[in-house]
């Protein structure tokens, strides 16, 4: 087919035009559920290319959604998107944060179909303005302060709208169906799960997401058979007492401090699971308000993690005990609020082994990965797990990048010839899987 001959050459050709996408979305990040500006882009270039564009409510079910901001926030955002060269009548479409984008195109009759995830969001972090750090040097840093892609998002979504494009130059010989999905919210495990709660994978034959970096620290190497994805829950507890002077009339009061540090150390305390490994952490305490009052507030930010969903929902139940058990004991109360999430799971052998024998044909990289345990959590997982509940199959790559620090951190960049890696990856499978009859 063409495309066996022409693909490789077509990706070359586009990575100059990648790298001016990357460094544009890097230069203009947006937090979960905020990205107005990098959807509606998005969604316009979809369209451009002849895709059927869906966004809003269409791809997002809001009463899903997971750790949204304020919707003075949100109007903010919507605001300096359009400010900052986002079509308004995109980002109209996509009010309350349903910043989801589904680009679907329609090939030849009787193939499959294939749907590919591309998260789209930012880390809250302010990137570093050290004179070595190379979006420093060559002037594409981002410009929103305690914003900063610093993990590779915004070469995700590069990659997936470059594919956009290539998949078009052989639409004649294709057949079924792409799906290209760009996903709000990954950090913090919130977009993936109001996504697709809205049922745009439900059809969906074989699913792909692909990451740089992570544990492929080289440019030129791969993962294609990433495995145990942590499943995850993220919980804010917000604890309420009674303030009263700590010296005049401290029985007065309800301490809303105790229970929250009760709570801890108690959380920590569950017992753990013998089925897979099961996590727990509270990363956050804030409370009280002065030293000579009864601390009347409290705010507990937490997780949990288990091999399995299984597993995680165990942790989940007896984190939800404890910590109604600690607002019981002080005479307080408490709400608790679930905002992000990630189910477990492990890619499809059968399609995972189709992604590694491909790799190895295309003759690119120099270390392929089979087997690699994910060891952490992906709300990629919601997608894998709903495809797979239907009968399809899904997996998820590592591409290799060399990294100038780690994920998350304010100094992180990755090698742009990366990109091209990935296009030519997920281009070579895509195709070859829209090749079936």
């Amino acid at each position: 087919m063409r495309w066996e001959n022409e693909l490789m050459g077509l990706a070359d050709a586009m990575q100059a035009e990648m790298i001016a996408c990357r460094r544009d979305l890097h230069h203009y990040p947006e937090t979960g559920w905020t990205e107005y500006r990098t959807a509606a882009k998005a969604a316009a270039r979809l369209q451009e290319l002849g895709y059927v564009v869906q966004t809003g409510a269409e791809t997002i079910t809001k009463d899903c959604m997971m750790g949204v901001p304020q919707a003075d926030v949100l109007r903010a955002a919507e605001k300096r998107a359009v400010e900052e060269g986002a079509d308004a009548a995109w980002v109209a479409k996509m009010e309350g944060g349903r910043t989801g984008v589904v680009g679907t195109m329609h090939f030849g009759a009787g193939g499959p179909v294939v749907a590919i995830r591309f998260d789209m969001d930012c880390n809250d972090v302010t990137e570093t303005d050290s004179a070595e750090h190379r979006p420093n040097q060559e002037g594409f840093a981002s410009c929103h302060k305690g914003a900063m892609h610093a993990c590779g998002h915004d070469g995700h979504t590069t990659v997936g709208l470059a594919l956009a494009a290539l998949l078009t130059r052989f639409k004649e010989e294709l057949n079924g169906t792409v799906k290209l999905c760009f996903q709000p919210a990954e950090e913090g495990v919130r977009g993936a799960h109001a996504m697709v709660a809205s049922g745009i994978v439900d059809d969906v034959d074989y699913m792909l997401g692909a990451h740089f970096g992570f544990k492929m620290k080289r440019t030129g190497s791969i993962a294609c058979n990433v495995t145990d994805f942590l499943a995850t829950s993220k919980y804010d507890a917000r604890f309420t007492g009674v303030p009263a002077h700590a010296g005049a009339a401290p029985e007065q009061g309800k301490n809303a401090l105790l229970a929250a540090a009760c709570a801890a150390l108690n959380l920590h305390a569950i017992a753990r699971h013998s089925a897979g490994a099961s996590r727990i952490n509270v990363g956050r305490l804030d409370a009280g308000s002065g030293r000579n009052i009864i601390g009347d507030k409290a705010l507990l930010c937490l997780e949990t993690r288990g091999a399995t969903s299984g597993i995680n929902a165990y942790m989940e139940r007896e984190a939800e005990r404890v910590i109604k058990a600690a607002a019981m004991m002080y005479d307080t109360q408490v709400e608790l609020q679930k905002v992000g999430g990630a189910a477990g799971g492990s890619n499809s052998p059968k399609l995972a082994a189709f992604l590694e024998r491909e790799a190895r044909a295309l003759g690119i990289f120099d270390e392929v990965v089979g087997e690699c345990p994910f060891g952490a959590s992906e709300d990629f997982s919601y997608f894998m797990e709903r495809v797979q509940s239907h009968g399809g199959e899904a997996a998820y790559m590592m591409v290799g990048a060399n990294l100038a620090a780690g994920h998350h951190d304010s100094h992180f960049d990755f090698d742009e010839k990366a990109l091209s890696y990935s296009l030519k990856m997920l281009g070579s499978c895509a195709c070859k899987l829209l090749s079936q009859r």
